[in-house]
């Protein structure tokens, strides 16, 4: 059964074809197994994305300044595997750490090309990285210098979370072997992100593979936000401390004559002793303004012998006008 490229997939891409003119129309058909429906919504990859987009960025950073030497993180994408289906793309050897997931159950994996990681170890070292790498486990110094580095990448990896989990992941093992890597459980469904990852001349791709159901929660409260009982309680009383301050905020008001139209020449002739005309009705009461926004209407008056402005209702006319 298949479908068209439409949205995060399950499995990998299915030759089949029901033709060159529908190819052509829906793009590749996946394969869709019902019996692991889709669970990774768009809402969510967009706030997967958000997350591992910065880990990228810091985690070119972090391999830039503690290799010296070039080096480059970039994501590719995200999808829905099971865990099955993800183990069996790892080319063997492969450089494999997991990882937990604090306070999340569950295990977290970063997998990428063992000759990066040995070449990763020689620049550490001091060396170039150009020569041939050696194609086997890592010995108890090679395993701790790079322990070194892939804490550095996990801090930076839970600095681009936060948004999503307050997460204290630990480094579990090392393995190299992908069939041994057991990080969860077959026919578990995991969240893939591919990244582009390269270190001086060397190239190939890095995983970072995190269990669905450990996050589903997370994912959901960050894609749509809820807030807690004491979330609401600190907006009430910010809303209530701004209201209280609103209050105090000095505003200038003006009390004024109904404004007048004259030409441009008329306003450039006048000198002194020139008389403009308001054309102000008598028994009409004055406005009363705030950035020129009319919010009540006023009288002249005195109040201890100073010029003042008795408020007064309302006139028929203004209230037709704002109706």
């Amino acid at each position: 059964m298949t479908r068209p490229e439409n949205g995060p997939a399950q499995g990998p891409l299915s030759a089949a074809s029901s033709g060159p003119a529908r190819a052509s129309r829906r793009g590749e058909p996946r394969t869709y197994d019902f019996r692991r429906p889709t669970k990774l919504s768009r809402e969510h990859v967009r706030v997967l994305q958000i997350g591992q987009e910065a880990f990228a960025r810091q985690a070119t950073t972090v391999l830039t300044t503690m290799l010296r030497a070039g080096a480059r993180m970039e994501l590719r994408g995200i999808e829905q595997h099971s865990y099955d289906d993800y183990v069996a793309t790892l080319p063997n050897p492969s450089f494999i750490a997991t990882f937990t997931l604090e306070p999340l159950a569950g295990k977290g994996l970063l997998a990428y090309p063992l000759d990066i990681a040995m070449a990763a170890v020689d620049h550490m070292l001091g060396g170039s990285g150009t020569s041939d790498q050696p194609d086997r486990p890592m010995t108890v110094m090679e395993t701790t210098i790079t322990n070194h580095l892939l804490n550095r990448l996990l801090q930076e990896w839970v600095a681009a979370f936060a948004h999503i989990a307050h997460l204290q992941p630990e480094l579990s093992e090392v393995e190299y072997n992908p069939q041994l890597a057991q990080a969860a459980s077959g026919s578990d469904t995991v969240m893939v992100a591919s990244f582009a990852m390269a270190v001086g001349s060397r190239s190939g791709e890095a995983t970072l593979v995190l269990p669905f159901s450990s996050f589903a929660t997370a994912l959901n409260n960050a894609a749509s936000p809820h807030l807690s009982e004491s979330a609401q309680a600190k907006r009430r009383r910010a809303f209530e401390a701004l209201s209280e301050r609103l209050t105090q905020v000095p505003v200038e008001v003006g009390v004024r004559f109904t404004p007048l139209e004259v030409s441009s020449e008329d306003l450039l002739s006048l000198a002194v002793g020139d008389v403009l005309l308001l054309r102000h009705p008598q028994d009409a009461p004055l406005e009363v303004t705030t950035n020129d926004v009319t919010f009540a209407y006023a009288i002249a008056s005195n109040h201890r012998r100073r010029l003042a402005a008795a408020i007064v209702p309302t006139p028929l006319a203004a209230q037709k006008d704002t109706a």
